[in-house]
Order: C-alpha cells, then structure tokens, then sequence
C-alpha cells in the first residue's frame, strides 16, 4: 500500500474532527456572547442614564448654583447639596399706586402713592428638589414657583394734602408705603408671573440637556401664595 492511500484514510477523520471542534467552539463562542448581551446592554444603557446624570447636575449648578439628589433607576446617584436657598427665574417690572383720603370734622387728608417694583419669581430650594433619571423619561420633582422678592426701584409723592386740623400722621405714611409693596406682589402672582418661572425653567433645563427621554417637571403640593 502506497504512502499516498495510507494518509487519505488517516487524514479525513482528523480533519473533520478539527472542523467538528472549530464548529463547536464558534457554538459555544456565540452562546456566550448572546449568554452575556443583556449584561452588556445594561451596562452601556446606565451609563448612558449616569452621563444624563452627570448632564442635570452641571445643569442645576449653573442655573441655580446646586446639586440636586439624583436617582438612577431607584439607586441614590447624587445627594443634594445647596448653596444658595432660593433660585430667582424671571424679574419684572411692575408699577403699582394706592391713594389713601380720610376725612374728620370737615377736615380732609390725602395721599396718593405711585411705585415702581422689581419683582422676583422662582423657587424655595429649602424644599424637596430631586431628579429621577429613567430609561424612559427624566423627571425633575419640585415645588411650584412663587414670589420670592419685591424691591422698590422708585416712590412717587402723587398728592400729599393735609386738612386745617385733620393732619397726615407718620402712621398714615408708614401704612401707605407697607401697602404698595403687597399691591405689587398681588398684580405679580395676578398676571401669572410664577408660572412663567416655571415655563421658562423647562426651557433652560430643555436647552441644556439633549437626551432620547422626554424631560418632565413635576411639582409638589399647592401654588404657593404669600
């Protein structure tokens, strides 16, 4: 028998063993990567929620100067840390007048006011601000915007009329000069003020974070009115 006829009837079964173990090992090769997918998968998708994380606190400290408490599917990634206890949104201008008169024995009195206020609408971050990030939406929870401040910018004397005997008191103006302030923050919350702090936080927050989840703010509790 040649060399030739003895090595072709050696050689088949050795190589179809080889290609029986390269088969088997490309099975096995696959089993483990599909075996492992999910793991991977949820590996790239938290930190891909860990990066949005990331995103909403630098947002949050650049707008509002804090770290929110952060929770990634449920865990604790961030707790709050605050600087700063309220976070101003908007600022208007509002001018306002009250005219006081009273009149005894003949006597009349009056005063007329016109003031000119700055007025501040935004947040109390004393209360409970916290950030969920989820695979399907991020949700922002805090309480509703509010007036957080009235500064007088000008005071105008329209009238200041005393009576032959019934005078205007320092009272009289003390009590005229409390009540513009309150007219102003009223004609503030009255034209909607808060809620376009509101608006215009989802807007910043929007333009800041560029993510597949919708991003969604939540407020707690009531529309607060001082």
């Amino acid at each position: 028998m040649s060399k030739s006829a003895t090595w072709g009837r050696f050689s088949w079964p050795a190589a179809l063993a080889v290609v029986a173990l390269i088969i088997a090992a490309v099975i096995i090769l696959i089993f483990l990567r599909l075996e492992s997918w999910p793991a991977r998968t949820t590996h790239q998708g938290t930190a891909e929620l860990e990066r949005l994380g990331k995103d909403l606190r630098s947002a949050f400290v650049d707008i509002a100067h804090l770290q929110p408490r952060i929770t990634i599917n449920n865990r604790v990634y961030l707790e709050q840390t605050t600087t700063t206890s309220e976070l101003a949104i908007l600022s208007r201008q509002i001018e306002v007048e009250h005219e006081f008169a009273h009149t005894w024995a003949g006597s009349s009195k009056r005063i007329k006011l016109h003031g000119t206020f700055a007025v501040k609408a935004g947040f109390d971050l004393r209360q409970n601000l916290a950030v969920d990030v989820r695979p399907d939406e991020i949700v922002v929870q805090l309480p509703h915007a509010q007036i957080l401040g009235v500064e007088q910018q000008q005071l105008d004397v329209l009238q200041f009329e005393n009576g032959l005997w019934n005078r205007i008191s320092g009272d009289d103006v003390k009590n005229e000069l409390a009540i513009l302030p309150q007219l102003a923050r009223q004609k503030a919350e009255e034209s909607g003020l808060p809620a376009e702090a509101e608006h215009a936080l989802q807007q910043q927050l929007d333009q800041r974070i560029h993510s597949q989840q919708p991003l969604r703010l939540i407020y707690t509790g009531a529309p607060k009115k001082d």
